[in-house]
């Protein structure tokens, strides 16, 4: 598994990625998926890396800063392809960019918000050591209009498993 600087030639793979059923449940992104996924790299606010695995792009992992030096911590989200799911690329791609965020960009504390219904993120950020902080009650709308709840995850830098 290799992180890399998402490219233009990365975007149609990414949006077909976020297309699938599984992905879109918790990544939305309306009718333009090649847009969705061109906003987030225009976002100066946002970097994003393609999740590589035996040469080809099987997801992405994003992360931001709060930069408020008395509040300062790095956030992230990841998506991967449905079919390369439990081969462990979600935990050494989370763990490889909690390592550079730690270590390169001196955060000390990272988070993660996934949906509380997203049984399998949870498990999967768990292994890699984030632990709950709590319940973000009716945090986010779904694209029918109903919200749902989030749990937001932390993991400090001495809490990163192996």
């Amino acid at each position: 598994m290799t992180l890399r600087p998402v490219t233009d030639a990365d975007v149609p793979t990414l949006a077909a990625i976020r297309a699938t059923p599984e992905v879109r449940r918790w990544w939305r992104g309306g009718d333009d998926l090649v847009g969705a996924v061109r906003a987030d790299l225009a976002d100066a606010d946002l970097t994003v890396y393609a999740i590589e695995h035996d040469g080809r792009v099987v997801g992405a992992i994003q992360w931001y800063a709060e930069t408020d030096p008395d509040y300062r911590h790095a956030g992230l989200d990841v998506f991967l392809d449905p079919q390369v799911r439990g081969a462990g690329l979600g935990g050494d791609a989370i763990r490889t960019l909690a390592r550079h965020l730690f270590d390169d960009h001196g955060h000390h504390r990272l988070v993660i918000d996934p949906a509380a219904a997203n049984t399998a993120a949870i498990r999967a950020y768990a292994k890699v050591g984030f632990r709950p902080v709590g319940v973000m009650r009716r945090y986010e709308r779904a694209e029918d209009g109903t919200w749902h709840d989030a749990l937001l995850m932390d993991l400090l830098a001495g809490d990163l498993a192996d």
